[in-house]
């Protein structure tokens, strides 16, 4: 097991120029956010643009996002396990590797959002007070560790197989992949009801946030994987054929028109009925007064539907337009669901007051130290277990 630890380590330490580049800038942007996040703690989160009106921002909302690309990876693991796609089996692991990034962050982001990370001793059983299973904290607390263990386990034994030249026994590692599969849907759907559950902030309150965030999650995260693809492609890191690209559109074409529809069904329901609780979303499309969030909205709502025009046409198959719409898809759903879905909630507040909320620099700092130091975690797995891969091609 050294032996596998040492070629893991060695690896990352050989790379070309651009790839010594891409790490130093991850490593100099997380040091900057880390140098932020020790702002915070110094001086509170009134260091953020978050206060008592709007609670949750930019943290909340990038973790809502992450955990549905950590989720995405599914999306690859079905394929790839229960289909038996060959060519799909080559780069599965890579998905997964991702998913634990992702989680990486999503709990480095509800970290930081804390404020002060040593009261998590609270929800240590016996210790603190974990309200299980009457909280729906806890059930995300539990769902998100054990997705990060399962994929940490998957990700490990078939590297560690491959890596003695042994061909993995599927007894080992099949029913996990299985569990993990069944888990995938139950993190996106367990953060969702985290929100539905809050009975006092209505905007929140429909049966449709769970399959939302699914669909969306099916959208953004394979997305980001045919990028990943096809730049170790170009780069000659990995090989595979067309055939996955293609399967992989189709699967964020379903999903992202399955995504629209669901928008779609939501603001019908919202603006027909007018009901009290359509105040939220008047003031996210900018129908009630001065709205902030109101252009950040209708540019994700056109991302989105230009993408899926753009993927339902003859051009999809060009590979420049379909980079192009997958980039499209990722910031109009990370907007969508991020901006659009967290801080709505707070505007008005209960009072009634119409508060803008604006991120400060040192919020967003951390936000981008986070997602720095996520890909850069991302990037140094990728380095190690690629070599191990194309050992066994």
């Amino acid at each position: 097991m050294i032996q596998f630890f040492v070629h893991g380590f060695i690896s990352t330490f050989r790379g070309s120029r651009t790839y010594w580049l891409w790490v130093t800038f991850l490593l100099a942007v997380s040091l900057i956010g880390l140098n932020a996040w020790a702002r915070q703690l110094a001086h509170g989160l009134a260091t953020s643009g978050m206060g008592d009106e709007v609670s949750w921002g930019m943290y909340i909302a990038n973790f809502v996002f992450l955990v549905g690309m950590a989720a995405a990876a599914v999306m690859m693991v079905i394929p790839a396990y229960i289909f038996k796609d060959r060519e799909m089996h080559k780069i599965v692991v890579l998905s997964e590797l991702f998913a634990v990034a992702a989680m990486v962050m999503c709990i480095l982001f509800v970290t930081v959002d804390l404020g002060r990370p040593d009261r998590i001793w609270h929800m240590v059983p016996r210790l603190g007070y974990f309200n299980w299973p009457g909280s729906m904290l806890t059930w995300d607390v539990l769902v998100l560790n054990g997705y990060l263990l399962l994929n940490l386990y998957v990700c490990f034994y078939v590297l560690y197989s491959r890596f003695h030249g042994r061909k993995p026994k599927p007894a080992l590692y099949i029913p996990v992949v299985f569990l993990a599969i069944g888990w995938a849907f139950s993190i996106h759907t367990t953060t969702a009801f985290l929100f539905q559950g809050l009975g006092g902030r209505p905007f929140w309150n429909s049966g449709l946030i769970a399959p939302r965030f699914l669909a969306s999650a099916f959208a953004a995260g394979p997305s980001f994987m045919i990028l990943v693809f096809l730049f170790l492609r170009k780069s000659g890191a990995i090989t595979f054929n067309d055939q996955v690209i293609g399967r992989i559109r189709v699967i964020i074409t379903v999903s992202l028109l399955i995504n629209i529809f669901f928008a779609g069904s939501e603001l019908f329901a919202e603006f027909y009925s007018d009901s009290k609780h359509v105040v939220h979303f008047s003031h996210l499309f900018g129908l009630h007064g001065e709205s902030l969030l109101a252009p950040w909205i209708w540019t994700a709502l056109g991302l989105n539907v230009a993408a899926a025009i753009l993927l339902l046409s003859p051009a999809r198959r060009n590979q420049g337009v379909l980079i192009v719409a997958c980039m499209m898809i990722i910031v109009g759903i990370w907007t969508e669901k991020g901006l659009g879905f967290v801080i709505p909630a707070f505007i008005p507040t209960t009072l009634g007051d119409f508060v803008q909320y604006v991120p400060s620099v040192n919020e967003l700092l951390v936000c981008v130290g986070v997602w720095a130091f996520g890909l850069l975690v991302y990037t140094l797995m990728l380095k190690g277990a690629i070599p191990i891969i194309n050992r066994e091609e």
